[in-house]
């Protein structure tokens, strides 16, 4: 695992804005960062990120079975009461579910080690699916990559795939909120995809969402038999039509069992069941019994996204804390498995790069990489394409 400088493609920010890529830049910084890539070997992407992935995803989707009918779990999970019957219902109704996006901690030498489950609400689907290839095939072409590099990156076939043999109910709806230019243009692109495989996807925003009769309704009162949401769980069931959720026949992607993956809480019950796997780290619940925060060790909510309220204390005793929104809840406490450090050249710092590896159904679909200054990956850090090369 290489970080390699390489020449930006001159155009690609008209490139970027014609694809409906307008989120490439964030208060003036790139957020799409093509002054540098990664390469892999083949055996590092088949031996420590591929078969780990749907290894690490199997074992997650065998804990569905243990939570969805427990209630002491579900609440150490801190899910509300009133939605236990709606998830345990969507799982053993076999209710379908089509993607999630795990991040990983891997310097290209050892086990890469799972941090957490993005699998409710996951993003960086455009930039990895459809931007990272076109820069791959124009590098190429450029004569700026060699003409066998190869990436590893079936995300959009395999969504096309995973579309087409869902049996999903027509009109589908693909939602998001209106004003997040990231969430819609994440959706825009699935929704395309969607339509490439036949679904008759139409948008509509959370906050047009209605309800009528027990179910819930678009802009022009029809029922909404199917939808993809781009919005958190935890939220749609703190919203003014929270309790049509549990009334509509609406069939959700993901299903509301996904509740149980996308909370941290997944990460100590994981290494309960399965201890010393290479993938894991230690990770616990945190009470009142619990003690300060000790060097090697992470606290995360169970409840945050991009990084919020995250605190970690290197073994070198540092502390590096992400302030955000999500600090009332329930905590875990996870051994640290710091980020590799790489240098920025164009920057002249170090920079810290978080592997973010695709499932599509139960397939492993490709790889995303976001780096920072900081141990923490957050919503403003870089994505930076990569490579396949021996």
């Amino acid at each position: 695992m290489q970080r390699i400088d390489i020449e930006e493609r001159p155009d690609w920010r008209a490139r970027a804005e014609e694809t409906g890529f307008q989120f490439h830049t964030f208060d003036g910084e790139p957020y799409w960062d093509e002054s540098a890539y990664y390469q892999f070997s083949l055996q590092q992407v088949e031996d420590d990120l591929e078969g780990p992935t749907e290894e690490l995803h199997q074992m997650a989707m065998s804990l569905v079975e243990d939570i969805a009918g427990n209630a002491q779990k579900l609440q150490q999970l801190g899910i509300p009461e009133p939605f236990w019957n709606h998830i345990y219902n969507s799982w053993q109704n076999g209710e379908p579910h089509l993607y999630g996006r795990m991040d990983l901690s891997y310097d290209g030498k050892g086990p890469a080690k799972l941090l957490e489950l993005n699998y409710d609400t996951p993003t960086s689907l455009f930039e990895t699916g459809f931007f990272q290839w076109v820069w791959l095939e124009e590098q190429m072409q450029r004569g700026l990559l060699p003409g066998h590099a190869d990436q590893f990156n079936s995300l959009q076939d395999k969504l096309e795939e995973a579309f087409g043999r869902l049996s999903l109910p027509q009109p589908f709806y693909f939602s998001s909120v209106a004003n997040s230019v990231e969430d819609k243009g994440t959706v825009d692109y699935l929704m395309d995809i969607a339509t490439q495989a036949g679904i008759d996807g139409r948008y509509i925003a959370i906050e047009n969402i209605g309800q009528a009769d027990g179910q819930l309704v678009d802009e022009e009162g029809y029922y909404i038999q199917g939808l993809f949401k781009l919005y958190p769980w935890e939220f749609l069931v703190q919203e003014e039509f929270g309790k049509v959720i549990k009334t509509s026949s609406t069939l959700w992607l993901e299903p509301s069992w996904k509740m149980i993956l996308s909370n941290k809480g997944i990460l100590p019950m994981l290494w309960e069941k399965y201890p010393d796997h290479p993938n894991l780290l230690p990770a616990f619940f945190e009470d009142s019994a619990s003690q300060p925060l000790q060097a090697g060790w992470v606290r995360k909510p169970l409840l945050s996204r991009e990084g919020a309220n995250i605190e970690l204390l290197t073994d070198a005793g540092q502390r590096v804390v992400e302030n955000g929104p999500y600090d009332d809840g329930g905590f875990i406490r996870q051994a640290l498995a710091p980020l590799p450090k790489f240098r920025d050249n164009r920057r002249q710092q170090d920079t810290y790069t978080l592997i973010g590896s695709w499932v599509v159904g139960d397939s492993a679909a490709g790889i995303c990489l976001r780096e920072d200054s900081s141990l923490i990956t957050k919503d403003t850090s870089r994505f930076l394409p990569h490579i396949i090369l021996d």
